[in-house]
């Protein structure tokens, strides 16, 4: 009996045995077409992923340059760069005018102009001694200094005090300090003991000592009454 099958299964013919093969073993050959196919995706995909890898570095460096806002993007120019031995973080300026009294300028921040010995000042501030021990006060929000030249030329809020009581305010003002003069054509207002004064403009000389209103002026003065 085991003969007989024995002889029955491998005695068949060639194309009935290859039915009985099991699925595991059985096989496809591909066609022309999908070996092409398979061709064209492997070329793209080479293509492709070296694109995408560049688009996302691009994107991470690029994306502290833009902000939402309304859901939309914008560019935001970054603060530009300085040199940090250029800059200087609360300078102290000291020198003596033509008639030896000193002075001393200060500021929060200091930035050198290029190669030149000129100063951007951050909220400057300048202390004046005058012969008889008075002083003089000037103060602003931006200021440009030429130490060689002793001239320093503010601009946003600037105030001048003397210690008599007088106070100038303006926007924009030029100060010669080895001289102690100083002047403006911005719109002016001072004040002090003698009342208020209004002009398009100011000049100071010798050490405030003398005071000039340019353009149109309005005065409104105090005195006593007898």
């Amino acid at each position: 009996m085991s003969e007989k099958v024995h002889r029955t299964d491998f005695g068949a013919p060639l194309h009935e045995r290859r039915r009985v093969l099991t699925p595991s073993r059985q096989r496809h050959v591909p066609t022309a077409g999908s070996i092409d196919r398979r061709h064209r995706l492997v070329q793209a995909m080479k293509l492709l992923l070296p694109l995408a890898a560049a688009g996302l570095l691009g994107l991470l460096l690029l994306w502290p340059e833009f902000e939402g806002n309304d859901g939309r993007l914008s560019f935001r120019r970054g603060p530009a760069m300085v040199p940090e031995a250029l800059q200087l973080v609360a300078p102290r300026f000291q020198g003596i005018d033509d008639l030896g009294r000193p002075y001393t300028i200060t500021a929060r921040v200091a930035r050198q102009v290029g190669q030149e010995e000129l100063m951007l000042l951050d909220r400057p501030q300048a202390d004046i001694l005058l012969n008889d021990g008075a002083w003089v006060y000037i103060e602003a929000d931006n200021g440009r200094y030429d130490k060689p030249a002793q001239h320093l030329d503010l601009e946003g809020n600037v105030r001048i005090f003397h210690d008599t009581g007088l106070l100038f305010r303006t926007e924009a003002a030029s100060v010669q300090i080895d001289q102690g003069s100083a002047d403006g054509n911005r719109p002016t207002r001072a004040q002090g003991s003698f009342g208020t004064i209004e002009s398009e403009g100011f000049e100071l000389r010798d050490r405030g000592a003398v005071m000039i209103f340019t353009g149109k002026a309005h005065a409104v003065l105090e005195g006593r009454q007898q």
